[in-house]
């Protein structure tokens, strides 16, 4: 029968084939002649979501690659109505599809709905359901409702050691521990105690209700602390000195810590006398502290980082005090914070280059110029930099894919869902072509993911090869992870903007991937990443037709309108595209405050020293990105070193370009070296 089974696949697989007409990719992804069963699929799936028979409307879609979807939609729609044979037929019909895979869950909720626990067993695998801890709740209380056993440890502790809450379905199961005496309040602290390191405060609330009375106000005080630091510690000094009460001041003060260090400072000597903290703790606290000043720069935070304890150094603690000394410009103490880093921090490329360049500073020239000819046959940020200090050309050594088109046809017979991806691409509908491409692909094995990689760069749906492609030798895979796509349109709007089309190519790289639906939870829209309230004084000021937010998931509009953003950024800072970049991540506030404060450091060196982390790798990022497009358009490259021009400096206006070579030693250090905080990914 599996053999049966898996020929009556292969053939179904087979037809699909022919139907897309795989002997060219532009059949499967274009598919100019599809336009008549799209728009049978359009209707037909509107009438199966209205209840309406949608086999009227399908006349011609016997092979349409998202037939399964029609009938999934039918079924949806009389759930209720269901039965556990129409469900398996249809995963029959449909083998290893996400239809069949969506079918399944609602059908199994539906059954839990219903109470049918028998039935609902009957159905759940944890091995392919359990992913979902709403379907694992209900396979617990199904087991309950059949007189099946559970343990704490295989069955709920696996739910409970989370620090984020339960679904509702969890309720009777978690009753019927509470009812056996399983939620003692050892357990319920234990959780708790994970929630407020999370700062999970709603959750901490909800777990002190279940406590015994007397514990009831340590969590109350623990949720408040969370909630609002500063009232909590300002009444900590009433509290019990005991060791939940304790917990609470200690959470609150080191939440405050990372938000007003100056604040918890003050706070801490009352805290420090009503309370018997341990030696650890108070090490904890002065570690954060030290920390937190230091991220602002204070003028002592290099002599306090300095002096902690070893056993509360932390990468943290050490990365940050490298960073408060090399603002100070004091190379020695840069150089004893270098050598305090990690073993695994010092082999990060950030710190071989910093060290390096400290290294230069102190009068040592031999030992940097080794340093840096270490690091300038990687393709990187540092790379780039550390080639520029020696002056040689940039190492990009790319792999390629060879195109196997039978590899492309057995990939697709072999994973059917991956076709439907394609096809929920051309149709525009994004979201369910990437879910149904991370379906398709979770199970591929390397070679595989790549070879679909490759399939969805050259159909033009780049981001997947962008995401699919991302470690190892891959990271050399430039074509298909740095596309030039829309290069017409983007050399031609970058042009009326003033600006390098390298650099809008990164700023679409860094900020979207090339999604061009992408919508962050900041508002911001499409490739470039654009606020809509941004976009429409953009539109006004340059007479460019706009309308409203989802206009800016149109690629023609998001680019004309971010590249005259890009262009007004870097008005602003004088050309100097490294501070505009920062500022379109960070926002023009911060940046200027930054530059009020440390404007006067070396450009790679106020790099290494923005607060933000995301915003310093996003500008590494950006830089390291902008020479890999520079080096596909133009073979020869604009230096990192003349892109960042000090700050409150024109750009020169002429700038001579850089060659790009490949060494066999570079190609090497290159497939090694990428995968760094800075590569550009």
């Amino acid at each position: 029968m599996a053999r049966m089974s898996n020929c009556l696949r292969y053939l179904r697989a087979r037809r699909l084939l022919l139907a897309l007409g795989l002997a060219g990719l532009a059949g499967l992804a274009q598919g100019a002649d599809r336009s008549h069963q799209r728009e049978q699929f359009r209707q037909a799936m509107d009438a199966a979501r209205q209840g309406r028979a949608w086999k009227a409307y399908a006349a011609d879609l016997g092979d349409y690659p998202l037939l399964p979807w029609l009938e999934q939609a039918a079924l949806q729609r009389r759930l209720d109505q269901l039965d556990t044979a129409a469900v398996q037929a249809f995963g029959e019909r449909w083998p290893d599809s996400l239809a069949a895979s969506d079918l399944r869950g609602a059908f199994l909720r539906e059954l839990a709905r219903r109470q049918q626990w028998r039935d609902f067993l009957a159905l759940y695998r944890a091995e392919r359901d359990g992913s979902s801890r709403e379907l694992a709740c209900h396979a617990l209380r199904a087991r309950l409702a059949v007189a099946q056993p559970l343990t704490w440890d295989a069955d709920l502790a696996p739910l409970w050691h989370s620090a984020s809450a339960l679904p509702e379905a969890c309720d009777p199961v978690l009753t019927w521990a509470r009812q056996q005496g399983l939620l003692d309040p050892a357990r319920l602290w234990a959780r708790l105690d994970l929630a407020r390191d999370a700062g999970n405060a709603a959750l901490v609330e909800q777990l002190g209700a279940a406590l015994p009375a007397a514990d009831r106000p340590a969590a109350q005080r623990t949720a408040a602390a969370l909630r609002d630091p500063t009232a909590a510690l300002k009444t900590a000094t009433d509290w019990p000195d005991d060791a939940r009460h304790r917990d609470a001041a200690l959470g609150g003060l080191l939440r405050l810590a990372r938000r007003r260090a100056a604040e918890a400072e003050a706070l801490w000597p009352a805290l420090r006398g009503h309370f018997h903290f341990s030696e650890t703790d108070q090490a904890r606290v002065a570690a954060a502290l030290a920390l937190y000043h230091a991220t602002d720069f204070d003028a002592d935070a290099v002599a306090r980082l300095a002096a902690l304890p070893a056993e509360v150094q932390d990468d943290a603690t050490r990365e940050w005090r490298v960073r408060a000394a090399l603002a100070t410009g004091d190379w020695a103490a840069t150089l004893a914070a270098l050598d305090a880093l990690s073993d695994t921090q010092k082999a990060d490329n950030e710190w071989r280059y910093l060290r390096a360049r400290v290294l230069g500073k102190l009068g040592r020239g031999a030992e940097a110029q080794a340093q840096f000819a270490a690091l300038a046959g990687e393709a990187t940020y540092f790379g780039f930099l550390a080639a520029d200090w020696l002056d040689r050309p940039y190492e990009i050594c790319p792999l390629r894919l060879a195109r196997d088109a039978a590899a492309e046809q057995a990939l697709l017979v072999a994973t059917p869902e991956l076709a439907r991806a394609f096809e929920w691409e051309a149709l525009a509908r994004l979201p369910e072509a990437r879910r149904a491409w991370d379906f398709a692909v979770a199970g591929l094995d390397p070679e595989r993911r790549r070879l679909a990689a490759d399939l969805a760069y050259r159909s033009g749906w780049y981001d997947r090869a962008v995401f699919a492609l991302n470690k190892g030798e891959e990271l050399r895979l430039y074509e298909q992870r740095f596309p030039l796509a829309r290069e017409k349109q983007i050399r031609r709007d970058s042009a009326a903007a003033g600006i390098d089309p390298a650099w809008a190519y990164a700023i679409i790289r860094a900020e979207s991937a090339w999604v061009a639906d992408a919508r962050s939870g900041a508002n911001a829209y499409g490739l470039m990443q654009l606020l809509p309230g941004t976009a429409a004084q953009l539109a006004k000021a340059e007479k460019i037709p706009y309308r409203r937010a989802e206009d800016l998931f149109h690629p023609d509009t998001n680019i004309a309108l971010g590249t005259r953003y890009l262009a007004r950024m870097a008005q602003r800072y004088a050309g100097a595209t490294w501070l505009a970049s920062a500022a379109y991540n960070a926002g023009a506030a911060p940046v200027e405050r930054w530059l009020a404060a440390r404007g006067g450091l070396e450009p790679d060196f106020f790099v290494a020293t923005i607060p933000y982390r995301e915003t310093r790798e996003y500008v590494a990022r950006v830089l390291a990105v902008s020479v890999i497009y520079d080096w596909r358009m133009n073979r020869e490259v604009l230096a990192l070193g003349a892109r960042m021009p000090r700050a409150g400096q024109a750009a020169a206006e002429a700038l001579p370009r850089k060659a790009v070579a490949c060494s066999a030693d570079a190609g090497k250090a290159s497939g090694a070296g990428v995968a760094t905080a800075a590569a550009p990914r």
